[in-house]
């Protein structure tokens, strides 16, 4: 395992030369980000890309273990080096080299960093957002019999932020450092300068002041396998690493320092960074601003739009129909209106154009079951309710000549429960009482007669 070790060791040393970058970035095919449309496009959208509501399935835990990362990482290159394929290819063991050493994606520095943000506005921003259970890393700047104190550098989980320069002191209480044996003082185990990384205990947001602790059950669970206490200047966050380079450049861009980096060029980072944030991309969240609602109008379902639209293809044919009808093509304009009513089968101007059609040409039942429909979907279609009762009125007439008077009345009788007013069925309805009254008085007067000459 020491050999294996060793060969990490020169190969990862090789893979941070400039000219093994220099060389990777020529095996690739750079990505760039040069179309300033594509890029007004995410600004634009940049509060609907992070928002919480895109995590169909978000990743439980914060990072992945480095030291995982680091066995399987050793394996591979102990595999591959001995391999007889990769001491003949040795293009492949630089990119196989890339994929182990490199970021999977553009570890960059905090944003702040890039931005004249005053220090004040910075600390307020800071102890808003901390939260008990966060990991804040720092030096320590004194020990008293009572803990010892520390001034953060960076932190080490939830929002990177840029705070080296505030000064913010944390104080990790003696209860909260735990022993390395039974006796002697576990103070004793720290002096100043030392680099902590601890966990967030208590938080007094109005006098900004901070309790950490060096205990792992001061953690959330996802978090729990991450060590607390003393570490060295290498297991520093890659972002801090980072910003500590741009102190040193200022002159340089967030672009450059971004296209820069080789995890930017990963070839997966786009699959790796849609996990990361638990974005289901077989079937991904949408940008159109409409669709971000939950709670959506009846009016705005595909359904309801899909009504509407074939309402209004079908009104087109209606209207065909109707100029049809008017020059007398009662056939063509038949067709026009079965046409709308396949569209919209309950397209109310069909229905109504087609009954008055059939009532034209004497179909009179059929006449009726269109306006009826018709006024079923709408209640208050003025010409479907007025068709109706004029086609009833018609057809009660057709009984009365057939001398089916009940079936009259009934007509009758459902025309004026559509419309009171309607004078033609009230004065038709008169009449075929008259009539029945005149034919039924006829009737006893004639069974009297038979009667008595029998």
């Amino acid at each position: 395992m020491k050999a294996e070790s060793r060969r990490l060791y020169v190969l990862k040393g090789f893979a941070e030369k400039p000219v093994f970058i220099n060389f990777v970035f020529f095996l690739r095919k750079e990505r760039r980000v040069d179309n300033i449309e594509i890029q007004k496009f995410i600004s634009k959208k940049a509060d609907l890309l992070f928002a919480l509501s895109w995590k169909s399935d978000a990743p439980t835990t914060a990072e992945v273990s480095e030291d995982n990362d680091g066995v399987f990482s050793l394996k591979i290159v102990a595999f591959w080096f001995n391999s007889t394929l990769m001491k003949q290819n040795t293009e492949l063991l630089l990119v196989i080299l890339l994929l182990i050493f490199s970021d999977y994606y553009a570890v960059m520095p905090p944003l702040e960093q890039f931005m004249d943000i005053p220090t004040m506005d910075r600390r307020e921003l800071f102890f808003r957002d901390i939260e008990r259970g966060d990991i804040v890393i720092g030096r320590i700047s004194s020990i008293r019999e009572f803990g010892f104190f520390m001034v953060l550098i960076c932190l080490g989980s939830g929002i990177m932020r840029d705070i080296s320069h505030l000064e913010i002191t944390a104080l990790c209480p003696l209860r909260d450092v735990p022993s390395i044996s039974n006796h002697g003082d576990p103070l004793s185990y720290y002096q100043t300068g030392d680099i902590i990384r601890a966990g967030i205990k208590d938080i007094d947001r109005y006098h900004e002041k901070l309790a950490v602790s060096l205990y792992s059950s001061s953690l959330p669970p996802h978090l729990s396998g991450i060590k607390l206490g003393v570490i060295s200047s290498e297991e520093l966050p890659l972002y801090y690493r980072k910003s500590v380079e741009l102190n040193s450049n200022s002159l340089e861009s967030y672009e450059n320092i971004m296209q820069s980096s080789l995890g930017f060029v990963n070839p997966g980072v786009v699959e790796f960074l849609l996990g990361k944030l638990g974005i289901d991309e077989s079937n991904p969240p949408s940008l159109m601003r409409g669709l971000q609602s939950k709670n959506f109008s009846e009016e705005d379902f595909a359904s309801a739009l899909r009504k509407k639209q074939s309402a209004s293809w079908a009104l087109k044919c209606v209207k065909i129909g109707v100029d049809y009808f008017k020059v007398g093509r009662h056939v063509d304009a038949m067709n026009e209106y079965n046409k709308a009513l396949e569209i919209d089968k309950q397209n109310v101007e069909a229905l109504v154009a087609r009954g008055a059609l059939y009532a034209t040409k004497g179909s009179l039942n059929k006449a009726i079951e269109d306006f009826e429909l018709a006024l079923e979907n709408c209640p208050t279609h003025r010409n479907a309710r007025k068709y109706l009762c004029q086609t009833l009125v018609e057809r009660g007439g057709q009984l009365e000549e057939e001398e089916k008077f009940l079936n009259a009345e009934s007509y009758y009788k459902k025309a004026l429960a559509l419309d009171e007013t309607f004078k033609d069925a009230e004065d038709a309805l008169q009449k075929l009482h008259v009539y029945m009254q005149a034919k039924e008085k006829k009737k006893k007067i004639n069974f009297f007669f038979e009667c008595l000459f029998c």
